[in-house]
């Protein structure tokens, strides 16, 4: 409708490697925060580092938090919690997720992740931004043919799908 985000929106966003699918990300969070929003970025494939020097080499100052867990209960628990403070109450909130296929759903007591797991983690999200009217970000990974690594249930469970890709002119380029 023409008004942003819907709460309670989750959104899919998959590319090939190398698109800058986690800058785009990071520069949207930055962006949400500086226009009042709240927005967790929690990053389960990089480390804490290495989204600190992306943050620095784009120069974001949109103040957005930044968390590395990789268990999708505990994500949602730490999300509640910033959610859920004075100065945050009101306010439109986004957790982005970094990426979907690194997520532990907590099943396993060995933390073996399948490709199960990733399902029921983006069941879980899915369901928290739905009962909680917040939006969910989350990438999803693609094979090296550029095609999205994970059941078509998956993209059946969002409500949006937006893939990133660019254009391979030349291939000696490459």
């Amino acid at each position: 409708g023409g008004e942003g985000f819907t709460p309670s929106m989750v959104t899919m966003f998959t590319g090939e490697p190398g698109a800058g699918k986690t800058t785009a990300l990071l520069t949207m969070a930055s962006g949400l925060m500086e226009n009042g929003a709240v927005c967790l970025f929690n990053t389960a494939e990089e480390s804490l580092f290495q989204v600190k020097r992306t943050v620095n080499r784009l120069g974001l100052r949109g103040n957005f938090l930044v968390g590395g867990e990789t268990n999708v209960d505990k994500i949602i628990e730490g999300a509640d919690k910033i959610r859920n403070r004075r100065e945050n109450k009101g306010k439109p909130f986004f957790l982005m997720v970094d990426s979907l296929q690194c997520l532990d759903d907590g099943n396993f007591s060995t933390g073996r992740i399948t490709s199960m797991t990733a399902e029921r983690s983006l069941e879980k999200l899915t369901t928290w931004a739905k009962e909680n009217f917040v939006n969910v970000i989350v990438i999803g990974q693609v094979t090296k043919g550029g095609t999205f690594a994970g059941s078509n249930k998956m993209k059946h469970m969002v409500d949006c799908h937006m893939h990133l890709s660019w254009e391979k002119k030349d291939k000696d380029l490459l």
